[in-house]
């Protein structure tokens, strides 16, 4: 099996194709904004002789979900999510999805619910859906064990961008918990919400130390950040640490 990320474009979430012998399924999908882009993007990835089978959204959220209506119709595939997100994709709802934030409409979406307790396979690997709350309550993480890599989504924006909880339905305590358990899953490489994966299973294991201890801290203090992180913008699924933390495993080490 093949893991190709397809780096997010401006506000878009980064989408990752998950490619085996003759089929291949799609974790999130970015916006709605850059769509023909993505299916191009997809349809080079696999070339003829792989089909598409389906799509997989790790959160609701506009960056995640926008564009998942448009590929699904043009590939002729189902959506699968977690079925408390459900209602805000088949109402088309822009306050849940935060698409109104992105001054977008939220395509009306029919969508399939994620059964925990399947196993999913492509070729011979497994795949395991994880409910991973804490940036929202319905967020999943996505954990391939025989590749050691995880697909992180909004529970972990970037290396130096840890999640953020005060959002709807947002909740820091779980955020942390959901952060413990891919941590304890190992991962040599993993994938985040924005920017390149991150690889080595000790460089990972201590970016995310670094993101557990900050909030960790900012549960002592009753849920309050540090007042010289600044503000986020409002479309941002993420904080702001200030001093700002290494991006990279050089960054870190240097």
């Amino acid at each position: 099996m093949r893991i190709v990320r397809l780096p997010g474009i401006h506000h878009d979430a980064n989408a990752t194709l998950l490619i085996g012998k003759n089929s291949a399924m799609l974790i999130d999908s970015g916006t709605a904004w850059y769509q023909l882009l993505q299916e191009e993007r997809i349809r080079g990835q696999l070339g003829e002789s792989i089909s598409l089978s389906k799509i997989i959204l790790t959160s609701r959220r506009y960056p995640f979900s926008g564009g998942a209506k448009a590929l699904s119709e043009s590939f002729g595939i189902p959506v699968f999510i977690h079925e408390t997100a459900q209602l805000s994709l088949e109402s088309g709802d822009f306050f849940t999805t935060w698409a109104n934030r992105y001054d977008s409409d939220m395509p009306v979406l029919s969508t399939s619910a994620i059964n925990f307790s399947e196993a999913l396979r492509l070729d011979d690997s497994l795949i395991e859906l994880l409910e991973t709350p804490g940036p929202s309550s319905d967020n999943i993480s996505v954990h391939i064990p025989s590749a050691k890599t995880i697909i992180a989504g909004a529970l972990f924006p970037r290396a130096d961008r840890p999640l953020r909880w005060d959002v709807p339905t947002g909740n820091l305590i779980q955020g942390i918990e959901s952060l413990r358990l891919i941590q304890s899953l190992r991962p040599v490489k993993l994938v985040p919400m924005h920017g390149p994966i991150l690889q080595g299973e000790e460089h990972i294991f201590s970016t995310i130390e670094r993101h557990c201890e900050a909030l960790e801290s900012i549960v002592t203090n009753d849920g309050v950040a540090p007042r010289a992180w600044p503000r986020s913008a409002p479309t941002s699924l993420w904080c702001e640490p200030v001093p700002s933390w290494p991006r990279t495993e050089k960054e870190q080490t240097d």
